[in-house]
């Protein structure tokens, strides 16, 4: 098919349906779209989409480009299906034009070049890389210009490809690559240059063999770009700085103080985006081994300044976020500016008798707070410079406060609004890292902006919010209501702003109060559901959305103080309302599955009047879910996969209703088909919905195991299969399950005792186990103990160590103290179990602060029978390593 050629009347019409395409009409654009696609057919549709982009040079550029574009889909859905001789003719036909005049068909050209190779293979396209080495000799600037622009994207989305792909003689292509590219370091034009250093920089993370040997001539190239006149190199050399510091700081530390300096330049670059490549390198700074890290320190100095500086909105940032803009709460919401929301299936863990709550439930750790208002998402030198004076104050603490403070001071109290609002951006972000330095000064800051929540600008206003939730753990735990009941009342105020970024931030804001206040809200409740009701009435989408999130953590944070019929009736009518106005398939119920999952458990029973409707649509989003997925399985070309998120916040919602309403869930329960359709949820192919599951099936046993019982036999083995620590929250989930089904059970958990001590026992040994299923395992162990004594014991000496490691520090409660009863009544029958770690279990019956009263006989019985079977001599001998704090604690409360 070398010779190919179009027939013309069909090259005519192709033309005339491309320039068609690009008028501004829809409904002209939605008809040629349907004809181009239905021309996908014939295989030779895109001989001629290649021909129009190659050939036909007296075309104008939109339509030959178009022309490309519509090629590079069809490659990216159907290249497969491509008979031979039209993928070589399509490859042919794109080296041929690849130095083309026009720069936007040298783009196109380059573009269908990767894709083919993504879509195919290096080892495809012989001649390839050949063709486009050649090309970039070419004294023809085009030409060059025309094959780096396709390498650098191949480079981009190939660069594992590359790094495998043999050269010649046994070598590897990088090791002819790496240096080629070098040497158009020196090319006389920039664009080249900064081609040639973006093809290396995608190999540096990876740090291939070719790379790491011309690693010196590497950064000796850099050194000569560093000052480029064109701002796409310098921005390409900060970048290739960075991620050298990731992964080679060794190679850069004997020039780090020049480095440093070249940084500092940089990061007040006159072109943002070179400033803000800079900027990345002091978060990355952050990260470097300690020994690294002394190196920065004299620099504070200059860097806090400049980082500050890259803090304050530019006008076009004002622009842009309608800063000028008060009163904005009357326009409708811009449906593309609503981020996605992703669910986090619940996760069962335990409270800390600290009063912390553990964040390793999940595979993933809470998100980190934003540490700028969340309406202007894109990553610009504005958040960069914030987060990055955040990462470095967690680092170097205090050592930051003093160039910080005398800016701080001078910022604040600025007659500029835009020069206060970046001082109190600051303030929030260095609130971690330099709390102990700054406390002394929070009893005139923290006055200060409260006050500033009143600022007559909108992003100070907004700014403020966020700076204030980062100091509300100090606030809360202030005497009395010092400075917790005007924050209160302010941030509710700014809830119902008249502008809507102000609402989201107080929204926001006041989520994060309420976990850390908790019951000290207990006297302004009212004021705070009456606040949520007034907001409900005015808030967009957006900021609706939000508002979900304050309600559910309000629910966590006071549980069940929220029951109480006055409160119920204000909470519950607009959550409801909202709730029947949904569609099954709108995406705005995950947030409200969400929080009605939070207020269910809290309300308790208050929540029954509510239940049945909201307890029978979830059963019909996860049946509906689960049939679209045998559909999505089984007719992959006629049916999509369902968005399964819809039912995991259905499952969730259902573990907290029967958490809440616990008994009173039995007669939903009794007249339903849940546990069926739990049954095929817990055996899904997505971990999160078998997350979700496992915690629906535990709290479903708590609350109504006569209905469980039935399918006792089929659940415990996809239990089982689940006990697999990969899977972390989804491993949490079924141990969790397994415990309450053993209380539940009783002795009739010894046909499985067996096999799931096998597993857990596995669990708890396991290195780096996460805090959460190490607890949740020991918990489980110790239940099985309790209904299987005689099963259990003789493996006592095999987890008996890092059980009480893994329960010493969790609060006293009903879980905890089954555990114990299991692990006493193993010990009785098997005594010499625990004798190479007795002292673990003396920490641990230490670590209680007021165990029951037929408990702490049992520990006390133990615990003379050692001593006593030991011997008062070898007691003393046992007991003398013991800290001084457990031989006080045990002598006090257990007199031994």
């Amino acid at each position: 098919m070398a010779n190919w050629q179009p027939d013309n009347n069909s090259l005519i019409q192709v033309i005339q349906l491309l320039k068609e395409s690009q008028f501004p009409c829809n409904e002209t654009q939605r008809a040629i779209q349907q004809k181009l696609e239905s021309l996908n057919q014939y295989h030779d549709f895109n001989n001629y989409l290649i021909y129009v982009l190659s050939k036909l040079t007296t075309e104008d550029e939109p339509t030959r480009s178009l022309a490309g574009l519509i090629l590079k889909n069809n490659l990216k859905v159907f290249y497969h299906n491509f008979p031979p001789e039209v993928k070589s003719f399509i490859k042919q036909q794109c080296l041929a034009c690849i130095g083309d005049p026009s720069s936007l068909i040298r783009a196109t050209v380059g573009i269908l070049c990767t894709t083919i190779v993504t879509k195919g293979s290096l080892e495809d396209w012989p001649g390839l890389l050949e063709h486009l080495c050649t090309m970039i000799g070419s004294q023809t600037l085009t030409e060059c210009e025309g094959a780096f622009g396709a390498f650098q994207k191949i480079c981009e989305d190939s660069s594992d490809q590359l790094e495998t792909l043999p050269g010649a003689n046994g070598t590897k292509a990088l090791d002819t690559l790496i240096p080629l590219f070098m040497q158009y370091f020196k090319h006389s034009s920039s664009k080249i240059r900064s081609c040639a250093l973006a093809c290396i920089n995608q190999f540096i993370i990876n740090l291939p063999p070719a790379l790491l040997e011309n690693l010196g001539n590497f950064v000796q190239g850099l050194t000569l770009l560093a000052s480029d006149d064109d701002p796409e190199v310098r921005k390409n050399v900060c970048r290739a700085l960075v991620m050298l510091l990731e992964v080679r700081v060794d190679h850069l530390a004997p020039h780090m103080n020049d480095i440093i300096e070249y940084m500092l330049i940089r990061t007040q670059d006159p072109d943002e985006n070179v400033a803000l490549e800079a900027c990345e390198f002091w978060l990355a700074y952050a990260e470097l081994p300690t020994e690294v890290l002394s190196m920065l320190s004299p620099y504070m100095g200059r860097l806090v300044p400049i980082l500050i500086q890259g803090m304050k909105y530019s006008e076009i940032d004002i622009i842009l976020l309608k800063g000028d803009v008060d009163d904005d709460e009357m326009i409708p919401d811009n449906e593309q500016d609503i981020k996605p929301r992703f669910h986090k299936s619940r996760t069962h863990q335990q409270a800390y008798a600290n009063g912390e709550k553990n964040g390793e439930g999940g595979e993933a750790e809470d998100e980190d707070e934003d540490v700028d208002d969340e309406a202007f998402a894109d990553w610009n030198l504005r958040k960069c410079s914030a987060a990055a004076l955040d990462a470095l104050s967690n680092v170097y603490k205090e050592d930051i406060l003093g160039p910080l403070l005398p800016i701080l001071m001078e910022t604040l109290s600025s007659a500029e609004w835009e020069v206060k609002e970046l001082g109190i951006l600051a303030l929030g972000a260095v609130a971690e890292g330099c709390m102990n330095g700054i406390i002394p000064h929070l009893p005139q800051l923290v006055p200060f902006l409260i006050t500033a929540l009143s600022d007559k600008k909108t992003l100070v206003r907004s700014i403020t919010c966020w700076t204030l939730s980062r100091y509300a753990h100090w606030i809360v735990n202030q005497p009395g209501d010092l400075y917790l009941k005007s924050l209160v009342e302010e941030l509710l105020k700014r809830m119902l702003d008249t502008n809507k970024r102000v609402q989201e931030a107080a929204c926001s804001a006041f989520a994060t109060l309420e976990e850390e206040a908790c019951t000290e809200l207990l006297p302004y409740l009212q004021f705070i559901l009456t606040t949520f009701l007034e907001a409900f009435k005015k808030y967009q989408h957006k900021s609706l959305l939000i508002l979900y999130d304050a309600i559910g953590t309000l629910a966590d944070s006071v549980g069940y103080h929220l029951n109480n019929t006055e409160y119920i009736e204000i909470l519950m009518p607009p959550l409801i309302a909202k709730w029947n106005s949904l569609k099954d398939d709108d995406k705005d119920l995950f947030p409200l599955l969400e929080c009605l999952s939070s207020v269910a458990t809290a309300l308790q029973t208050g929540f029954v009047p509510y239940a049945e409707p909201v307890y029978q649509r979830c059963l019909l989003l996860i049946e509906r879910t689960l049939t679209a997925s045998v559909l999505a399985a089984t007719q992959p070309d006629q049916y999509e996969k369902p968005d399964k998120d819809f039912m995991i916040v259905a499952l969730d919602l259902l573990s907290g209703m029967a958490e809440g309403m616990e008994g009173h869930i039995e007669a939903l329960v009794k007249n339903s088909n849940i546990l069926p359709l739990l049954f095929q949820c817990m055996q899904d192919d997505m971990s999160e919905v078998r997350q979700s599951s496992f915690a629906l099936l535990g709290d479903l046993t708590k609350a109504c195991f006569q209905h469980v019982k039935p399918y006792i036999n089929e659940l415990i083995p996809v239990l089982v299969n689940n006990l697999q620590p990969c899977y972390i929250s989804v491993c949490n989930n079924a141990t969790w399950a397994i415990g309450e089904i053993s209380i539940q059970l009783g002795p009739e958990m010894k046909p499985f005792a067996s096999v799931i001590l096998n597993q857990l026992i596995v669990i708890i040994n396991r290195e780096n186990t996460p805090k959460t299923l190490l607890e949740n395992t020991a918990i489980t162990i110790g239940r099985l103990g309790l209904v299987c004594s005689d099963d259990i014991a003789p493996y006592l000496n095999r987890f008996i160590r890092l059980w009480c490691a893994s329960l010493r520090n969790i609060r006293d409660n009903e879980e905890k103290d089954s555990a114990f009863r299991g692990v006493c009544a193993m010990i009785s029958r098997n005594p010499s179990g625990i004798i190479q770690d007795f002292i673990y279990f003396c920490d641990a019956v230490a670590s209680w602060v007021s165990p029951k009263e037929d408990l702490k006989l049992m520990f006390k019985q133990i615990l003379d029978g050692f001593k006593t079977q030991l011997g008062e001599e070898n007691w003393t001998k046992i007991t003398e390593p013991f800290p001084d704090m457990l031989r006080k604690r045990l002598a006090q409360v257990y007199g031994v």
